[in-house]
């Protein structure tokens, strides 16, 4: 994986945290002082827990595994949306509905729901619903996709999350670690790193810093989707060893039938 230089976070503004007065004093290890009032977050541990953190993500992605990203914030959804569509990953920017992860099963049937509703468009039972009836149906499936953004193709719970904001979006991190998923987040200076097993310490409000952790955690992943690809190629064409064995034997057969032969 590519290493971000120290320029490139300091050009992000990745650095920069909260005023002092709102600081989490369990960030006091990832801080390196104070300016103005503000903390200034020391990007070379940054630069260490933000190499863990693409490494263990490249290692979920390289073994087939799903990783769901939350960005609700203003300045994180439209990133998050353009750089995790085109991975396949799921993502969640528009409102955390509570439950998501621990009563994944009610949000099984909103999907299953929804699914209902595409197949009356297709199959003629729209046709036969009055103009009201139809308009309703449709908002309401609207409403359903918008609240569940991209999660509707999970099949089951992902195997990670990664989040912009952890104060903002405490709640799916209290549900992840409820459920044992390991989370991935970028911690700022008013959070509490403890809470997140993979916690980057980053500036969570300005966009260019977003996008710069976001695109460390997509090349992570499209690597280890692109290693897996590769495996699993190697695999595929690679002869059977009990293949392999059988055409040994029948050769040395065929040469000692030869030499008595002869």
């Amino acid at each position: 994986m590519a290493r971000l230089e120290f320029k490139q976070l300091l050009d992000a503004g990745v650095h920069f945290g909260h005023l002092k007065r709102k600081w989490n004093p369990n960030m006091a290890p990832y801080i390196f002082d104070e300016k103005k009032g503000i903390h200034i977050i020391d990007l070379n541990k940054t630069a260490v827990k933000l190499e863990e953190a693409a490494a263990a993500m490249k290692s979920i992605a390289r073994g087939g595994k799903k990783v769901l990203f939350v960005a609700t914030k203003k300045q994180a959804k439209d990133i998050v949306t353009e750089k995790v569509k085109p991975t396949g990953m799921p993502y969640v920017t528009e409102r955390w509905s509570g439950g998501m992860l621990t009563n994944f099963g009610t949000i099984r049937r909103t999907i299953k729901k929804m699914a209902t509703i595409d197949r009356m468009k297709t199959d003629g039972t729209f046709e036969n619903m009055s103009k009201r009836e139809r308009l309703q149906v449709s908002r309401q499936r609207e409403k359903m996709e918008k609240n569940l953004g991209s999660i509707a193709d999970l099949t089951r719970l992902p195997s990670a999350l990664f989040v912009v904001d952890i104060v903002k979006e405490h709640i799916a991190i209290a549900e992840a670690r409820k459920l044992g998923i390991p989370t991935f987040a970028m911690v700022d200076t008013n959070s509490d790193p403890s809470k997140v097993d993979f916690p980057i310490p980053a500036n969570d409000d300005a966009t260019k810093s977003i996008e710069l952790i976001v695109d460390v955690m997509i090349a992570a992943i499209n690597e280890g989707v692109e290693e897996r690809k590769n495996d699993k190629t190697a695999t595929d064409e690679a002869p059977e060893e009990g293949a392999e064995e059988a055409g040994e034997e029948v050769a040395a057969t065929n040469d000692t039938s030869a030499e008595e032969n002869a």
